[in-house]
């Protein structure tokens, strides 16, 4: 069985997906964003400044920030009034043209998405539990590729920085969507350098990294690596950094666990799981910092 992005050639890039800087309301210009997350050992960053009209509508033009080494992706945060709890809606788009246009009276959040996905762009539903986002609202969106499942700003700042809860509420609805982890840095506080993704890919471009995205060829952590994940009969084996627990989790309450010290493979059974079900990794390590698999379906 093939498991994306593990059984895919290529190597892991590291990401960003949602940043802000004073193009909108982040702390630093987009030249010091990028510094600190090439600093910071990261191989690509999507800045996603809010796409609101106080703002004038930016997508960030970052390409001059790119080198060899470290690359960016243009994106931005979109917004439209409103969800069923009266908030304008956050959507994280990363792979927008320049030229986007900018968000007209009227025009819904669904419209908006399919605006930007025909543009291109990866979805991504974001922080959900920070702005109390029902799995209703998230459903209207069918266009999205995933959702949020931590955004360190929102852990750091408010401690509403989860979105399984949301995401599972969905793929328990047979929706098929993978999560990803972010920062959602605007560096007012210490909000950057503690979720990221892990994209597989041929090499470090753009348009690579993007499709790569949209097919689901990443995982997400705050440290951990997951090195591969492969089904064998009925076990799933798992190689991943030092580690203190390695759980499957999946559809119900369906999981089996792993614990020890400096685990850095584990085998479990796929018993409590039937086809056409769903399972999750889960890798933590014993600072506590956890990686997580995009869903893997059977």
């Amino acid at each position: 069985m093939d498991i994306a992005p593990f059984s895919r050639l290529g190597r892991f890039w590291r990401g960003n997906l949602h940043t802000h800087s004073t193009r909108s309301d982040g702390k630093l210009p987009p030249e010091a964003v990028a510094e600190f997350y090439q600093d910071a050992g990261y191989d690509f960053l999507a800045l996603t400044d809010h796409f609101w009209e106080i703002y004038n509508y930016p997508v960030t033009d970052t390409r001059a920030l790119r080198s060899k080494s470290f690359t960016t992706l243009l994106g931005a945060e979109i917004h439209a009034p409103v969800t069923s709890k009266d908030q304008d809606w956050h959507v994280v788009a990363v792979g927008l043209p320049l030229d986007f246009a900018p968000w007209t009276s009227g025009e819904s959040m669904q419209a908006m998405s399919a605006r930007a996905a025909a543009a291109g762009a990866f979805l991504g539903i974001a922080h959900p539990q920070w702005y109390g986002l029902t799995t209703e609202d998230a459903l209207s969106l069918p266009l999205a590729h995933a959702v949020e499942v931590y955004n360190h700003g929102c852990a750091i700042d408010c401690d509403r920085g989860d979105g399984f809860v949301v995401l599972e509420d969905m793929l328990a609805r047979g929706q098929r969507l993978n999560a990803y982890a972010a920062d959602d840095a605007h560096f007012q506080t210490p909000d950057a350098g503690g979720g990221w993704v892990m994209v597989k890919a041929d090499a470090l471009e753009p348009e690579l990294l993007l499709a790569a995205l949209k097919r689901g060829d990443f995982y997400s952590s705050q440290g951990p690596q997951i090195h591969d994940i492969a089904v064998v009969d009925d076990e799933v084996r798992v190689a991943c950094s030092p580690a203190i627990s390695v759980v499957v989790a999946g559809s119900g309450s369906g999981s089996r666990s792993a614990h020890g010290r400096d685990l850095t493979r584990a085998t479990l059974s796929l018993d409590p799981f039937g086809e056409e079900c769903y399972f999750r990794v889960t890798v933590t390590d014993d600072k506590g910092r956890r990686a997580w698999s995009n869903p893997i379906w059977l």
